[in-house]
């Protein structure tokens, strides 16, 4: 999966998206992408982050790419904080483990009704 989510986040790395975003207010969208391999000793990624226009880009491409996502306001200021390419802080552990295990969940519905003896490895993707 990593790799599937890596590919979408190359779609939105132009100049115009990779800006540093210093003002904020707080009615701008904001989305977080995360990846995360199930049975993996790491703690999620921050793959993809931003406000606004870039938010709604990370929105569509997931909506495109049928990746899972979930609207959680105060998780994404959390993940907002975090680098890029680094690991969720333990602050976020309990949200975003609730956010793997639906998607898990989901994933393993999706198998078990389309007939595939075993579910995917990992999430499809999340967002917040």
């Amino acid at each position: 999966m990593g790799e599937r989510l890596f590919d979408l986040i190359e779609e939105l790395e132009t100049p115009e998206d990779a800006r540093p975003l210093a003002a904020v207010s707080r009615d701008r969208q904001i989305a977080v992408a995360l990846t995360h391999e199930r049975g993996a000793d790491k703690a999620p990624v921050v793959v993809a982050q931003g406000y606004g226009a870039i938010a709604e880009k990370i929105l569509r491409l997931a909506f495109e790419h049928d990746v899972k996502v979930r609207r959680d306001p105060d998780l994404a200021q959390v993940l907002m904080a975090v680098e890029m390419d680094q690991e969720i802080p333990v602050e976020a552990f309990a949200a975003v483990a609730e956010i793997l295990s639906y998607v898990y969940l989901a994933n393993n519905r999706l198998a078990e009704a389309s007939g595939d003896a075993e579910a995917p490895d990992g999430p499809s993707g999340g967002l917040t």
